[in-house]
């Protein structure tokens, strides 16, 4: 009897739809073909075959990067998005703030006593007639 091997993630199982490929990956290698291609037979006679070759590649490598790589099932744009905001646009330093609710509630308490110290001494003047110094 054959043994086939099931992965027990299925989530990194990706659709294939044509040559065991993506459809990501058929689309980025179209577009790196689609500029390649007569990038290259441009350059050919005015450049030389060798430099339009190095150049055609040059100008598909990123088609290709785009199509194949992943780091952590995230491609190429996400990791390199990520990378740019930790690098340039966050701050290099982000302090681990809370909110300390302890220290708000015992603030609150310290301003309804000192709100109910004032109302009981006006309460206090009223009673006794005295009225409190100009100054």
């Amino acid at each position: 009897m054959a043994y086939v091997p099931v992965p027990k993630d299925l989530s990194k199982i990706k659709t294939k739809v044509a040559f065991n490929l993506t459809k990501r990956q058929i689309v980025c290698f179209a577009v790196a073909l689609i500029v390649g291609l007569p990038l290259f037979f441009l350059l050919k006679d005015s450049a030389g075959t060798s430099a339009a070759s190095f150049v055609m590649i040059v100008v598909m490598l990123p088609c290709f990067l785009m199509a194949m790589y992943e780091k952590h099932g995230q491609p190429l744009e996400v990791v390199v998005k990520n990378i740019i905001q930790t690098k340039f646009v966050r701050p290099k330093e982000r302090p681990y703030q809370t909110q300390n609710l302890y220290a708000v509630l015992e603030k609150q308490r310290k301003l309804e006593k000192e709100v109910s110290a004032i109302v009981k001494g006006n309460n206090q003047r009223r009673r006794t007639g005295k009225r409190p110094r100009k100054g």
